[in-house]
């Protein structure tokens, strides 16, 4: 991929989260990852969104040796190379700290995985993470924080549930684009704000049945998916 384009994706996947009301500021960032070239490129830290421009997309390698751009790259930059390397099968990485879902990371809780809405997309409950001790907050916090969301997905298919909650901080997704997992982000918050008003409904909902969470999700996402147009 060229690179002005990696820069340009990773731009207007950064757009679409302040469009979707999803990040506040400078809150909140997204990458994106040419696996061929193995570049990255982020939002750089601090910088207004409606001041963005392509070039303004801080370029680095997956060890974060900056290749491209005069500005510093997000201060989250370390989690989402961690999470590059650690899922090959993702192109993009996005770091929101929206409302609902970031009140479900704050308390610590997974996402259950309640209805359909929720089945579309994840192939089972959005898992949390323990929380991190005291010595990965005060050493390589960022690093530390991809690294126990790598430890939460052991045995979990990143695509197949293509977003977590980092306990007390605030959630992350990804996708096989920067596009995608900006997309994801917006689903994710959707179905965030689902599940909190279904707690208040029915505080001990055992959530969807294994059948109907499978038939959901399959069928967009399976082998044998049936939605949308061939």
């Amino acid at each position: 991929m060229e690179l002005v384009r990696l820069q340009a994706e990773v731009l207007e996947a950064n757009l679409e989260l302040v469009r979707r009301g999803l990040v506040l500021y400078t809150f909140g960032n997204a990458s994106g990852i040419d696996r061929e070239s193995g570049l990255v490129a982020i939002k750089p830290s601090g910088v207004p969104y409606e001041r963005l421009t392509a070039a303004d997309m801080v370029v680095c390698d997956l060890e974060g040796k900056i290749v491209a751009g005069s500005l510093n790259p997000s201060s989250d930059i370390e989690t989402h190379l961690e999470l590059y390397r650690a899922f090959p099968t993702i192109g993009g990485v996005v770091h929101t700290h929206s409302e609902f879902a970031t009140s479900w990371a704050q308390a610590g809780r997974e996402i259950p995985a309640f209805g359909t809405t929720h089945a579309d997309y994840f192939h089972g409950p959005v898992p949390c993470t323990e929380e991190l001790s005291a010595e990965e907050i005060a050493g390589e916090y960022e690093l530390n924080t991809g690294k126990a969301i790598v430890r939460r997905f052991s045995g979990i298919d990143p695509l197949a549930v293509p977003a977590v909650l980092v306990a007390g901080h605030a959630p992350f997704t990804w996708g096989k684009t920067a596009a995608e997992a900006a997309y994801h982000a917006v689903i994710l918050e959707t179905v965030a704000r689902m599940a909190i008003y279904t707690t208040l409904l029915c505080p001990d909902g055992a959530g969807v049945s294994q059948a109907l969470l499978d038939r959901h999700y399959l069928r967009k996402h399976g082998a044998d998916a049936t939605y949308g147009q061939k």
